[in-house]
Parts: C-alpha cells; sequence; structure tokens
C-alpha cells in the first residue's frame, strides 16, 4: 500500500485535501468517488529515498517540454463519447471524470476535468491545450456553450473532422503510389550506378574495343557517381535542408505554394481540397452563431496554403458587419466564380450555412475526380519515365555487348 494524497470538492463545492492508502491513484480514485466527492487532483506521496531516486533518474532523462497533444483520431473518440454522455443527459463534470478514468493515461482529459471543478468553463479550458484543440473547435465548443447546445456542436464537430480526415487520407492515399515508385526506382538506379555498371567497366576495359557513345556516357557517369558520390549525397543533402529552411520563410512558402497551384495534375487535388476545407468550416462556425469576421479569422488558421490564406484574410478586412462575403472573396480572384456566385446565392436567401455545404459538396466531388485523374495520368508517366532510364542502361550495356562480339566475329 503507498500513501496517495488528493485533493477533491464536496458536494457543496467545498475544497477537501488529505491523504489515504491505496495500491494506486486508479484505487485512490474510487475510493474518493465512493465517499461522494468529485476528485481534482491525486498523487503519490514518496519516501526521501525513492524521490531522491527520481531525482537522479530525472538528471539523465530526456526532457522535451512539450506539452501533451491527441492525435485527430483520439480526439475523434473523445469527442464523440463526450457527446453521448453530455446528450444522455449527463453533466459536465460527470461526464470528464468518466473518461479521465477509462483513459487513465489521457492527461489532457484529467486536466480538462480538474479545470472545470474548479469553475472554468469547457472552452477556457480547452483554449489551455492549442496543440490538440484549434480555434475552430474551442470556438464552436464557446458557441455552444453559449446556445445550451454543447452536446450538438460537439456532434457537429466530430462529423466536420471525420470530413476533413477523409480529405486528407484521400490526397495522401493518392501520394503514396508514386512516392513509393520514385523512391524505389531512385535506388536501383544507385545501385546499378554504383555496383553494377562498374563491373561491366572492368571487363569492357580488358578487352580494350571501341565502345558505342551511350555506354561511354553510362561509364562515365558511373565512374563520376563512384568518385564522388559521398560528396553528391552531401551536396544533396545540403540542397534539402536548405530548400527546407527556405519554405519555412515567408517568401518561400508564398513561392512553393503559389507554384503548388499551377503544377499540372497536382492543382485541382490541392485547389479542390482546399475550397471544400473552406466551405466546409466556415459552414459550422456560421451554422453555430460564430460571427462573420471571426469565423473568417478561424477559417484563415485552418487552410495551409498562404496564398489563399492571404487573400481570405484580405477579403476579411473588406468585410464589415452588414456587407456579404462573396464580394471580397471574388474581387481576391483565387476563389472560382462558381464558388462565389453560390455563396452570393447563400447570402440573398438568407441561408449562407446551407449555400456553403452546397459548395463543400461540390468540391468533394471534384476533389474525387482530381484525384482519379492524377493518379489515372501518373502511372503512365511514371512507367514512360522508368522505362527511359532502364532502357538507356540496358541499351548502352547490350550495344557495348554487340560491338565487341562484332569485333571479335571480324578478328577471326
Amino acid at each position: 500500500m503507498a500513501s496517495v494524497k488528493y485533493i477533491a470538492r464536496n458536494k457543496a463545492g467545498e475544497k477537501i485535501d488529505g491523504t489515504i492508502d491505496a495500491a494506486d491513484k486508479r484505487t485512490a480514485l474510487n475510493l474518493i468517488e465512493k465517499a461522494g466527492q468529485v476528485p481534482v487532483s491525486v498523487s503519490e506521496v514518496r519516501s526521501e529515498s525513492e524521490a531522491a531516486t527520481g531525482k537522479r533518474k530525472s538528471f539523465f532523462a530526456l526532457d522535451l517540454g512539450r506539452a501533451p497533444r491527441m492525435r485527430t483520431r483520439e480526439l475523434l473518440a473523445f469527442s464523440t463519447e463526450l457527446s453521448d454522455l453530455l446528450v444522455a443527459g449527463m453533466t459536465l463534470t460527470d461526464a470528464l471524470n468518466i473518461l479521465a478514468k477509462n483513459r487513465a493515461g489521457d492527461t489532457i482529459i484529467r486536466q480538462l476535468r480538474d479545470d472545470i471543478v474548479q469553475g472554468s468553463s469547457l472552452s477556457n479550458a480547452l483554449a489551455k491545450h492549442p496543440r490538440t484543440f484549434t480555434p475552430l473547435y474551442v470556438n464552436m465548443i464557446r458557441a455552444g456553450e453559449a446556445s445550451g447546445m454543447l452536446g450538438e456542436v460537439l456532434k457537429r464537430l466530430v462529423d466536420h473532422y471525420e470530413l476533413v480526415m477523409d480529405v486528407r487520407d484521400k490526397v495522401i492515399t493518392a501520394l503514396v503510389y508514386p512516392v513509393i515508385v520514385l523512391f524505389m526506382g531512385a535506388i536501383t538506379m544507385v545501385v546499378c550506378m554504383w555496383w553494377v555498371i562498374p563491373k561491366f567497366s572492368e571487363i569492357f576495359q580488358d578487352l580494350h574495343s571501341t565502345l558505342p557513345l551511350s555506354t561511354r556516357i553510362l561509364l562515365g557517369l558511373s565512374e563520376v557517381m563512384v568518385k564522388y558520390g559521398l560528396f553528391m549525397a552531401a551536396g544533396i543533402i545540403i540542397l534539402i535542408v536548405l530548400a527546407y529552411r527556405g519554405a519555412k520563410t515567408e517568401s518561400g512558402r508564398l513561392w512553393l505554394h503559389g507554384f503548388l497551384l499551377r503544377v499540372p495534375l497536382i492543382r485541382g487535388v490541392i485547389s479542390a481540397g482546399i475550397y471544400s476545407n473552406f466551405a466546409r468550416t466556415l459552414a459550422t462556425l456560421l451554422s453555430n452563431g460564430v460571427p462573420v469576421l471571426r469565423a473568417l479569422s478561424i477559417v484563415e488558421q485552418t487552410i495551409w496554403n498562404v496564398v489563399i490564406a492571404n487573400e481570405i484574410k484580405n477579403a476579411r478586412d473588406r468585410v464589415t458587419d452588414g456587407t456579404t462575403i462573396s464580394g471580397p472573396l471574388a474581387s481576391s480572384g483565387v476563389f472560382p466564380r462558381t464558388m462565389t456566385d453560390m455563396l452570393a446565392i447563400g447570402e440573398q436567401t438568407g441561408d449562407v450555412p446551407s449555400a456553403l455545404g452546397h459548395v463543400a459538396h461540390r468540391y468533394d466531388q471534384q476533389l474525387n475526380r482530381s484525384i482519379k485523374i492524377f493518379t489515372t495520368a501518373l502511372e503512365p508517366i511514371l512507367i514512360v519515365v522508368m522505362a527511359v532510364l532502364v532502357g538507356f542502361v540496358a541499351l548502352s550495356i547490350l550495344s557495348a555487348v554487340f560491338s565487341m562480339t562484332n569485333g571479335l566475329d571480324a578478328q577471326q
């Protein structure tokens, strides 16, 4: 048995602290709850020798100093379970307390529960964990608290994040195949140039025959790679690091993201995914009572492409209370005419969230078509590229072999 120090609150909300004997923290929590109290914090009381051991361990331990974080799927599971408990009529404190017990290893849920017990609102408690809960999530919860529909808002958030994850998974799936093919092709060519071609080079030199131009080019490339391969690899790594750092700068991101929006095949996938995310996020915020200017500010933070995000910021600066959204977005020149026209119709009918929902559905379908076109066109392109590279190597070797064979026949 170990001594466990705890802080709790009774039914009247009064703070209580003390120490109990329990096998572990979970057992202590159960004992505190059976006593009719709500636990706020629980910690084991260590002896002086244990504390000294802990200090020695912490001296060698690697402390990254990073706050805990839920992954997207964990966030979805948490939101779904919390919504179900609230809709079933359970209070927020009790719901978080149950989730904290069921997910004993999740520090964030326990911290949320403790903040709620101490009188904080859920939105303010969520805002303390920006690595897990985005401004979209926090503001939606704040709107749900104001309207008294927290459970329904959580359901909408779950639906929203499921759709966003579906779009992301589709894009990642479309890129997996070409990346694997290019990687394996590059490895194959490096192995050939580094190990296979030099073997043929020794044979050709021993025969002292005149080699075709393509073979001489191939042997020259192989020789350069063998002699200077490490320097070339170091140069490539340095270029990648410099490009990565450059892409982190504001001007670098502007150039890169603008370039991605102009590349054939890729631009259709990227733009459709961004427009779908923009429309769905804005519709979700507006339908839950978030003001237009605040909603546009949150949407701007959810757009990863800085070119489009900057245009949303410029449009938000031109939007004032009582004016339309479609006008500034249309004048930006980034958003498609069809999208802004549908948004304008929604403003005329007084149902902007519904119009944005239709826009999101339209670009979801366009995203599916763009991904299909991308994967369909990319496969033959990769096959042709790999065929040219492999064919050049094979042709160079075979032409040299045929040349030497003809030379030997002529000598005989």
